[in-house]
């Protein structure tokens, strides 16, 4: 849909030519505020951050991941269908779990690109059952991002029927090895990035608490945003419902074989985009300094209203169109895509109000590429 791509992309750049309407100070008349006026405790938010939300989420994904690669461990050694269905409850609990995570892509999860080789979809079908039958892959190529991670494994769980998937291991020890490799993986991969935060990475982090381009708070607003434009909106919802092709793509949509899903998994990825967004702490109900507490420290005001309070109700907004859609998004693609394009339009508003508005209150600039053609 290249007019509706040109159309958003207007879209964008009208708003980027009135940032100047929109004030970041403490006067409160539209006017830009003085810069010298930024008395934010950065580093109170870094540490927040860090202890309260980053820390205790890879935790919990670590800890869920620990559950995923027992069960697949059992179910490989003696296939049957209570085991499966085992291992696809821990499957589907590691991947709600990955949804709190996946923004976080900063140190030593940029330098393994732990996203690419986590939750990398379509998964490659084809590649898949090669490798099984060839025994014979190197899952650290870039090449095999689509080949491993949560949809190579949901592939090999939940693509045949129960009994179907039980027969498909039982005396394949290929199979079952390539399952244990793909678990595996993850679980190490994932056992380096929170070893990185619980050594020196943590400190260091927190301690920079400057606002030059290469500052904490600068590269992880920036990951926060580049997930949530390009990961979140486009990924489980843009691509998958035309919005950058000529048609709709059900096949790619995140969680295609496992049915009733990829809602579920939507929700709970918007969900930890606003809770960051707000400094609600991981698994509670409290918070501490926030992004959102940035933007009120600022005063900063969006044609009249607070620019904190514009993005929190459009998360709201958004999450209303996405409460209306099927649970199955393959089906819903398929079914009434143009209900995936109501809910792409929501999350493209808060694309403008983080992207634009609020880096502009926070005198942050944008370090990543901005095309769409994702």
């Amino acid at each position: 849909m290249l007019s509706r791509y040109l159309a958003t992309l207007a879209f964008i750049l009208t708003v980027s030519g009135s940032l100047l309407l929109t004030s970041c100070g403490d006067d409160g008349d539209g006017s830009p505020g003085d810069g010298d006026t930024d008395t934010f405790d950065r580093g109170a938010m870094l540490a927040h951050w860090a202890d309260n939300i980053i820390v205790p989420a890879y935790q919990s994904y670590q800890q869920d991941l620990s559950a995923l690669v027992s069960s697949s461990e059992t179910f490989a050694e003696t296939p049957d269908a209570v085991n499966l269905a085992t291992l696809q409850s821990n499957w589907e609990q590691a991947y709600l779990s990955w949804q709190r995570v996946s923004m976080f892509e900063i140190g030593k999860a940029e330098e393994l690109v732990l996203r690419s080789f986590t939750n990398i979809y379509p998964a490659d079908t084809s590649g898949i059952l090669d490798n099984i039958a060839s025994g014979s892959y190197n899952l650290q190529l870039a090449s095999k991002h689509d080949e491993q991670g949560f949809p190579a494994i949901e592939y090999l769980l939940f693509a045949k029927s129960p009994s179907e998937t039980v027969d498909a291991f039982t005396g394949n020890s290929a199979r079952g090895q390539y399952l244990l490799d793909l678990t595996k993986r993850m679980q190490s991969l994932t056992s380096e990035v929170v070893d990185d935060w619980q050594g020196g990475y943590r400190d260091s982090f927190v301690a920079d608490d400057g606002s030059s381009g290469t500052s904490s708070v600068n590269k992880l607003v920036n990951d926060y945003i580049f997930y949530y434009e390009k990961a979140l909106r486009a990924g489980k919802i843009g691509i998958p419902a035309g919005v950058f092709s000529s048609s709709p793509l059900a096949h790619t949509v995140e969680a295609r074989y496992s049915g009733e899903l990829a809602k579920p998994f939507f929700l709970e990825a918007l969900d930890a985009t606003q809770d960051f967004f707000n400094g609600a702490n991981h698994g509670g109900t409290s918070s501490g300094p926030s992004l959102r507490a940035y933007l009120d420290h600022l005063n900063t005001i969006k044609e009249g209203e607070d620019l904190g309070t514009l993005i929190d109700d459009q998360f709201q907004s958004a999450r209303l169109v996405a409460n209306g859609l099927a649970d199955n998004f393959y089906g819903q693609v398929q079914a009434d895509h143009s209900a995936m394009l109501a809910l792409y339009d929501e999350l493209q508003k808060n694309v403008v109000f983080l992207k634009v508005d609020m880096l502009q209150a926070l005198n942050i600039n944008v370090d990543f590429v901005d095309a769409d053609g994702d």
